[in-house]
């Protein structure tokens, strides 16, 4: 069988800060552009490997063997699998690039798992659950993700625009990054349809800012928590500005709204951590007239939401980022993954 899944923009953690007695909190945006696509077939043992031919990249390969190995295994180890699966990327697209990969790996892995014990009786397991749907939320328990953003978890299962409530302070007990936390994933707050009218581009800058593993934890310990006043404003404009001209298909104000965004709580921290030739480019999309532009998680990926002046918007930005780097536009995706067997 072979599954096919979105990717997304995090647009913003939302309460870095703690007083209230939670933490976390995010936004996003599902992608329907880059995807990723894995076929999945049983084996005799173990896990293995391979990958289309048009798929050259070192880097992607890297990140997919110890994504898709991991979660394969963590998956056959909760259920008790004597057995084996043979996998293929088809598609992929760049890891730590601020789209967020690594979760789409993880889940449409242990999706494929979990579906081939759904319907094949040889499989042996001592469980006995596999006469219903799994959630894209268990599956993130049993992969580790979503221990700090629920965006990648609810891209997968839902697709649009989304809101998640975070964590409990008190259960997860500090700030971390999604990678670092062993926190189960949050609570989905909202969903939401993107206006199909509406464009993204997004730029990929090649710049050496890479935030990951031990780098990510220790930002965190740093700069948080981030000021109570930040939080304050930022839940505030989400709830009253953001969504409610998302709904409205506002695109002027939901874009001002994004641009605000990018000023305040952990999002700040992030851009301000940034090299100049992101900031650079960011400060272009929006002079070429992006609606509102921001960066994703912590990038490189930076976005501009776009209606009628696409074509020019997206010229500008290829024209300044150069060879140095990929500009692209994309649509929201508002469904998730799609399977088939």
């Amino acid at each position: 069988m072979i599954i096919k899944t979105p990717s997304r923009l995090h647009m913003t953690l939302i309460d870095l800060n703690g007083s209230y007695g939670r933490a976390d909190g995010g936004i996003g945006l599902t992608l329907a552009d880059p995807n990723f696509s894995l076929k999945s077939e049983l084996s005799d043992n173990g896990v293995m490997i391979d990958f289309d031919s048009e798929i050259n990249s070192n880097e992607i390969k890297s990140e997919c063997i110890k994504k898709i190995t991991s979660s394969a295994e963590k998956t056959m180890s909760y259920y008790n699998i004597d057995g084996g699966f043979h996998f293929t990327v088809k598609k992929a697209y760049l890891p730590h690039s601020g789209l967020g990969s690594g979760t789409q790996i993880s889940l449409a892995t242990s999706k494929l798992v979990y579906e081939h014990l759904k319907e094949d009786n040889s499989i042996s397991t001592t469980d006995s659950t596999f006469d219903k749907d799994i959630s894209s939320v268990e599956l993130g328990k049993i992969t580790g993700r979503g221990g700090t953003s629920g965006i990648g978890i609810f891209s997968f299962d839902y697709g649009g625009f989304i809101l998640d409530g975070g964590h409990n302070l008190k259960e997860k007990g500090t700030f971390l990054p999604s990678a670092a936390s062993p926190a189960k994933p949050p609570h989905l707050l909202g969903i939401y349809d993107f206006p199909e009218e509406w464009d993204i581009i997004v730029a990929i800058p090649r710049a050496d800012t890479s935030v990951t593993g031990q780098k990510e934890v220790d930002i965190f310990t740093e700069y948080c928590p981030v000021p109570k006043q930040d939080v304050e404003k930022l839940s505030h404009l989400i709830l009253m500005n953001l969504l409610p001209f998302l709904l409205e298909k506002n695109i002027e104000c939901f874009g001002k709204s994004i641009d605000q965004i990018q000023n305040l709580g952990f999002k700040k921290v992030e851009v301000n951590l940034q090299s100049d030739i992101i900031k650079s480019a960011m400060a272009n999309m929006r002079e070429a007239g992006a609606y509102g532009v921001g960066m994703s998680s912590f990038g490189p990926s930076i976005y501009g939401i776009t209606e009628g002046n696409t074509k020019e918007v997206f010229k500008a930005t290829k024209e300044f980022i150069g060879e140095n780097g990929d500009v692209f536009i994309t649509k929201a995706q508002n469904t998730g993954y799609e399977l088939q067997r």
